[in-house]
């Protein structure tokens, strides 16, 4: 049985306390349109594909609920009337507008739209109880090779048999075995957070009260999708002894800098998933957090050097049991809580401050569809619309997220502090001084 990871869990106990608060967004830019046989052929694929899974539950105390081959998936949303091309980023964000059932396997849905320019808009958005990126990833590149080959929709054939399913006998048996599986892992998981007591992640820094700005009772968070050349960025990140991944942290240190989000000489948070994905990996959620900190000083450029060795050392960090904080050890524990507990401690939690993702060359892996290749490939998570206060009581920050097709840097980044980034135009200048400091030049999408 193919059972919630402590990850999947995670996110299935948020989805009830805030419904669809974040969502990931697979999305493409074609300069032709898509033939509906195409559309219609990859959503079947992706019915029966990895993305199709719905969670069963048991009341064996403690028994983890599993993975099952989702009942239904949600109809694709084709819009007819083209959308203008200054309407593009916020069509992408009205898609992130649906409900998921995690319970149905209602957990992503496909829209396309077509553009005045005579191409087309393709939006792939999952709920993350399900999926993380990678996982998204593995799902559309497994249907596009299926679409191209002329494959049968199949689930046995798919990426879809790892979904797992309920087995014909024995199933109390294993309800009761992983219950005390369970329980073992979270005694030991205990015993480990207390030998690595004394190891400290780095601190965040806490949100300024002021400016508070009358806003809306409702936000939605500042947005926006910027393009390089790789060749620069690369260029850039070299003059300045770093890599592609450290000169994103390097920018996305400086836009917080310049919102004002964080005080001259601080040391920003900056967390960067990292996939732990293998081959054949049949997890919703296979992924974890490298926290470092970062130095920011008013009026120069991030260390970049100093970046990629703090992105070693947490890594080198997480790998040893010894030195990785307790709170990590404590997931086991954390599946065992019921929600109510969970509201509690929700009550108090606290977003990323800063979370840079580095998807690297996704977009050559999906971006051709039926022998049309995409202009742009993107993906990122989106912040939906919820309560201002909300945003400013779990003192969230700024979301990047990096990939590239091999030529082209495109870079998703959303600011999400409502008093900071109160506007998508707010958030663009910042980001297009940062640029302009490292010697980089921004094509930004309307």
């Amino acid at each position: 049985m193919n059972r919630l990871t402590a990850d999947d869990d995670l996110f299935l106990k948020l989805h009830s306390l805030y419904g669809n608060a974040l969502v990931n967004q697979l999305a493409w830019r074609f300069d032709e349109p898509l033939d509906s046989a195409v559309l219609e052929r990859f959503h079947a694929h992706l019915a029966h594909g990895f993305l199709a899974r719905r969670v069963h539950t048991t009341r064996v105390p403690f028994a983890r609920p599993w993975w099952m081959p989702a009942a239904q998936s949600i109809p694709p949303a084709t819009q007819s009337e083209p959308v203008a091309e200054d309407g593009v980023l916020d069509w992408f964000f009205d898609q992130s507008r649906v409900d998921f059932d995690p319970a149905l396997g209602r957990v992503w849905r496909l829209s396309a739209a077509p553009t005045v320019t005579g191409g087309m808009l393709l939006s792939l958005v999952t709920s993350h109880v399900g999926a993380d990126g990678g996982a998204v990833l593995y799902a559309v590149g497994d249907a596009l090779d299926r679409l191209d080959s002329g494959a049968p929709v199949d689930i046995a054939a798919s990426s879809g048999r790892l979904v797992g399913d309920t087995p014909r006998t024995g199933l109390y048996r294993s309800h009761f075995a992983d219950a005390l599986g369970q329980l073992r892992s979270a005694a030991s998981g205990i015993r480990a957070a207390m030998a690595a007591r004394a190891v400290e992640e780095p601190a965040r820094n806490p949100r300024p009260a002021e400016p508070a700005l009358p806003l809306p009772t409702r936000h939605t968070a500042a947005s926006l999708v910027v393009e390089t050349g790789l060749a620069e960025w690369n260029t850039v990140a070299a003059a300045h002894r770093g890599t592609a991944n450290g000169l994103m942290v390097g920018v996305a240190v400086g836009i917080l800098g310049r919102s004002g989000r964080i005080a001259d000489g601080s040391e920003v948070r900056v967390d960067i998933p990292h996939s732990m994905r293998v081959p054949h990996d049949p997890r919703g959620n296979a992924t974890t957090g490298l926290p470092i900190a970062v130095p920011y000083r008013a009026g120069e450029l991030t260390d970049l050097a100093q970046v990629r060795a703090a992105v070693k050392q947490a890594a080198r960090a997480y790998a040893d049991p010894a030195t990785t904080p307790a709170l990590q050890h404590l997931q086991p524990v954390q599946m065992l809580l019921p929600r109510f507990v969970l509201d509690r401690f929700s009550r108090t939690a606290k977003a990323p401050e800063c979370l840079c993702t580095n998807l690297g060359e996704t977009g050559q892996s999906v971006a051709t569809f039926a022998g049309i290749r995409a202009r742009s490939v993107l993906m990122r998570p989106v912040v939906c619309t919820n309560d201002t206060d909300l945003f400013r009581r779990v003192e969230v920050g700024l979301n990047l997220s990096w990939s590239s097709d091999g030529e082209t840097v495109t870079l998703a980044v959303t600011g999400a502090d409502p008093d900071r980034f109160p506007t998508r135009d707010s958030l663009r200048e910042y980001v297009a001084k940062e640029f302009a400091a490292w010697g980089l030049h921004p094509v930004f999408w309307t």
